[in-house]
C-alpha cells in the first residue's frame, strides 16, 4: 500500500517550549475504523483510613464527606467541593462494599480494594486486581502492561499492602514511588537499547532453563513443595511475560518527553507538589499510550507505617492523617479530617481537569477514561459504604452527575463489572458480582 502524505508515524513527537512530546492518538496515523476509536483506559486511585463522617445534628454536617440529598439533586459538602465544576464528569457512590472485606480487621482491608477477597487462612491469599484482570486482555497492545504507584512503593506485606495490583495468582505487584523512577521506566533514553536487548535475551534464555528443569523436579516432590514450587514458577512466568513484552518494544522508541517539564525531585515530604506529579506521570503515561491501565495507592493502612501519614502535617494540618482520621469519626475532629479530605479531592479534581482538558478524537481524554477514586473504609476501622467516586467515560455510555446510594446486598465488584464492560473487556463476573450497576450507564 502506498504511503500516504498525511498519514503521520505514531512516534511522530510535537516540539516547542522545551517540550517534545509523543502525539496522541490521530485519525491519520493508520488507516481503518480502528483509527477513529480512542483507547479506552482505566485508573484508580486508593486513600486509607476513611472519610470525615459527623452526625448530621451535631452542627458539622458540612464538614462530612458525603453529600447531602440523593440522585441529581444532590449538594456537595465542603471536603468534595473541589470537584464542583466537574459535577457532570463524576458520580459519587455510597453503601458499597466488599461483602468478603466486611469481617476483616479496619486496617486490613487495602489489600483487597480491587480484588474483593477474603484474605482467610494463615497466608492470607489474595486474589487478582481489577487492572491486572484488564491487564490480561488489553495489556499487550502498549510498551507497558500496567503503571503501578504508590507513595510508599514496593509490595509491604499481607494486609498491609503498599501496592492496589495483585497477579493472576493473588501475588502482589510492586509499586513505584519515585518520580523520577517512573519518568525513567516510562521516557527513559534508548541510547541503552542495544543493553536492555542483552539483558532481556539473555534473561528469557535462563528463564527457559529454569521452567525446562521445574518441569522434572516437580515430579519429585510431594504436594506441599509442588505448590511451593508452582507459586514460585508462577511469579517466573510473570517475568517472564515482562520479558517477551519489553523484547517486542525494544525496536520502537520510547516517547520523547522533556524532563523539566514537570517536577521530579519532588519527595513525599512536599505532598501538594508530589501528588500533583503523581497525577501528571498518569496522565503522560496516557497521553503517550505508554499504558493504558494505572493504580495509585496515596496510602495504605499500616497506620504510622505509612510515608503519607505525614501528608497533613505537611500542608499545616495538625496531626497525623491515621490520628485525623480516627478523630474524623466523632463530631470533634470532623473538620480537620474534612479538611484533609478537601485537600485530596483538590489534587484529583486537578487530575480530571488535566485529562478533560487533553483533547482526544471526538472529545477529550476523560471521555475515554474510567477513574475510580475512594477507600475501603468509611470511618476508620470500618469496612462498609466506602467513599467512593467513578468518573469519566462519557463516551463510552457513563451516565454522570449524580449521588448514587446502594444497600449493601449491591456489592462493589458490581461496579467493577460495569467499568469492564464500558472498556469493551469481556466479563461474565469479577469477585462475587452479581450483575452491573445500570444506574451508571446512559
Amino acid at each position: 500500500m502506498a504511503n500516504k502524505s498525511w498519514r503521520l508515524d505514531r512516534r511522530t513527537c510535537l516540539q516547542g517550549a522545551g517540550l517534545a512530546l509523543a502525539l496522541p492518538l490521530l485519525e491519520s496515523m493508520s488507516f481503518g475504523a480502528a483509527a477513529k476509536t480512542p483507547p479506552r483506559r482505566m485508573a484508580f486511585v486508593y486513600f486509607p483510613f476513611g472519610v470525615s463522617m459527623p452526625s448530621e445534628d451535631g452542627g458539622l454536617r458540612d464538614w462530612g464527606w458525603f453529600p447531602r440529598g440523593e440522585g441529581r439533586d444532590y449538594q456537595l459538602t465542603k471536603p468534595l467541593q473541589p470537584l464542583a465544576d466537574l459535577r457532570d464528569q463524576i458520580t459519587i457512590l455510597g453503601g458499597l462494599s466488599h461483602p468478603r472485606g466486611r469481617t476483616l480487621g479496619g486496617h486490613d482491608t487495602g489489600d483487597t480494594f480491587l480484588t474483593g477477597a477474603s484474605l482467610k487462612g494463615p497466608l492470607f491469599v489474595n486474589d487478582i486486581s481489577l487492572d491486572q484482570y484488564a491487564a490480561q486482555h488489553i495489556g499487550d497492545d502498549t510498551r507497558y502492561r500496567s503503571l503501578i504507584l504508590s507513595s510508599d512503593g514496593g509490595v509491604g506485606e499481607p494486609t498491609r499492602s503498599t501496592t492496589l495490583s495483585f497477579s493472576a495468582k493473588g501475588k502482589p505487584i510492586p509499586a513505584l514511588a519515585s518520580p523520577q523512577q517512573v519518568f525513567a521506566r516510562l521516557f527513559g533514553n534508548d541510547d541503552a537499547a542495544q543493553t536492555e536487548r542483552r539483558k532481556l535475551v539473555n534473561t528469557a534464555s535462563m528463564l527457559d532453563r529454569v521452567l525446562d528443569h521445574s518441569r522434572s523436579l516437580r515430579r519429585q516432590l510431594g504436594k506441599v513443595d509442588q505448590q511451593k514450587l508452582d507459586d514460585y514458577l508462577a511469579s517466573l512466568r510473570q517475568v517472564e511475560q515482562q520479558v517477551e513484552q519489553s523484547q517486542r518494544w525494544l525496536d520502537i522508541p520510547k516517547p520523547k518527553v522533556d524532563a523539566e517539564s514537570i517536577a521530579l525531585d519532588v519527595d513525599q515530604k512536599t505532598p501538594q507538589t508530589y501528588l500533583r506529579t503523581m497525577y501528571d506521570l498518569m496522565l503522560l503515561a496516557f497521553q503517550t499510550d505508554s499504558t493504558r491501565l494505572a493504580t495509585y495507592m496515596i496510602g495504605q493502612v499500616a497506620g504510622a507505617t505509612t510515608i503519607a501519614n505525614s501528608f497533613p502535617a505537611a500542608v499545616g494540618l495538625e496531626g497525623n492523617w491515621h490520628g485525623l482520621a480516627h478523630s474524623g469519626a466523632s463530631d470533634k475532629g470532623a473538620e480537620k479530617l474534612g479538611r484533609f479530605d478537601q485537600f485530596l479531592a483538590e489534587h484529583f479534581a486537578y487530575f480530571l481537569k488535566r485529562l478533560q482538558s487533553t483533547p482526544e478524537g471526538d472529545g477529550n481524554m476523560l471521555d475515554h477514561t474510567l477513574v475510580l477514586y475512594g477507600s475501603s473504609n468509611s470511618k476508620t476501622h470500618q469496612n462498609r459504604n466506602y467513599p467512593l467516586i467513578v468518573a469519566g467515560g462519557r463516551k463510552l455510555g457513563m451516565a454522570h452527575g449524580q449521588y448514587l446510594q446502594y444497600t449493601e446486598e449491591t456489592p462493589l465488584a458490581n461496579l467493577f463489572v460495569t467499568m469492564l464492560d464500558r472498556a469493551n473487556i469481556p466479563v461474565e463476573s469479577f469477585a462475587d458480582s452479581t450483575g452491573e450497576l445500570s444506574q451508571l450507564l446512559v
